[in-house]
């Protein structure tokens, strides 16, 4: 009796738990509690868990990385964003090596890549624009310059940006162009396409001292608006290249030290900025040039490679002026997609 009654007692025990209880709950117990070798899941995945404490501490503190050996701390910044990607990869590791501290570690570069680039999920206009800027590298490979001038026209902007013109290009660009944008300046192979009138047109140079004669990448023009004059400044910066020897930016460097320097010396207080600067703004190689800018409107609007974007190395900026928006705009002939950005220049 006593034993029926104790049968009885279990079985009905038994009953009142949930049937999924013995099957997950064992499940769970077997693949998270101790291994062969005795660690339980908290003892696992310490290496993971400092890979993940590494690359929180990369893009937290990216400035601290030095630029004396190979510029590895350009080369980091240049691709900044994407040190993201740890995260997931990490994540996968962390569930198969069964490690409740490699997952606790992972909120770790999942908050810091969070507060650096989360923001930019959910960006959107920021007022309201005055005028429209354009800016493009248009490749000096480009073989329809006329469809990609008829493409840029359809953004309806103010002010376009030209980069790597050719003569055989020019003149088809300028043809396209001027029904609607009647003023524009070239120099060497930049350009700048105006609906208000342009005064004061010079070259900038930022040539890097290494460099052949004939090279000239950067202008200046008075553009004549509503809001006043606007000092309007178009550069297409040095090529940088990541060799076996490190990243190679020493010309892009010099010459963002000279534009830098024409941008301080501005007498008028508007300024826009537009070019390819062959890196992002987190590049401390383009501090003397950012240093002098209002800070830029962020947000994921990769420019470059045009085939599957992941950077943006082209660039509009201000001075006494603020970006409200910024955005790529569809594939040209180039290798480069063009940004447009709205700007507010009225106090």
């Amino acid at each position: 009796m006593v034993k029926r009654a104790t049968s009885r007692v279990a079985s009905e025990s038994r009953t009142t738990v949930p049937r999924w209880w013995p099957i997950h709950v064992g499940r769970w117990r077997r693949r998270w509690g101790k291994d062969a070798k005795g660690q339980s899941s908290w003892s696992r995945g310490r290496v993971l868990a400092a890979l993940a404490v590494l690359t929180s501490g990369l893009m937290a503190f990216h400035a601290i990385v030095p630029n004396t050996v190979g510029n590895l701390g350009s080369l980091l910044e240049a691709f900044l964003p994407w040190l993201g990607l740890a995260v997931p990869v990490l994540l996968v590791l962390a569930l198969l090596r069964r490690s409740a501290t490699a997952l606790v570690f992972l909120l770790l570069p999942a908050a810091v890549w969070a507060n650096l680039f989360g923001g930019l999920l959910l960006s959107g206009d920021r007022g309201v624009r005055d005028i429209t800027a354009l800016q493009h590298n248009v490749s000096d490979e480009n073989t329809a310059p006329a469809r990609t001038a008829e493409a840029l026209v359809q953004a309806a902007p103010e002010l376009i940006a030209l980069e790597e013109l050719t003569p055989y290009a020019l003149p088809l660009y300028e043809t396209a162009l001027a029904p609607d944008y009647p003023y524009h300046a070239v120099e060497g192979t930049v350009g700048l396409w105006s609906k208000y009138p342009l005064a004061d047109v010079r070259l900038v140079d930022i040539k890097p001292k290494g460099i052949e004669e004939g090279w000239s990448r950067g202008l200046r023009a008075d553009a004549r608006t509503p809001w006043g004059e606007i000092a309007v400044y178009v550069a297409h910066l040095p090529s940088v290249r990541v060799r076996l020897s490190g990243f190679d930016s020493g010309w892009r460097d010099e010459s963002a030290g000279l534009l830098g320097a024409a941008i301080a010396a501005e007498k008028l207080d508007k300024v826009i900025l537009l070019g390819d600067f062959n890196s992002t703004v987190d590049d401390r190689g383009l501090a003397p040039v950012t240093s002098q800018m209002n800070p830029q409107a962020r947000d994921f609007a990769f420019s470059w490679p045009a085939v599957f974007p992941v950077s943006r190395i082209d660039h509009i900026m201000t001075r006494s002026a603020t970006v409200t928006d910024i955005r790529t705009l569809p594939a040209t002939g180039s290798d480069h997609l063009p940004i447009a950005v709205g700007i507010k220049l009225a106090s």
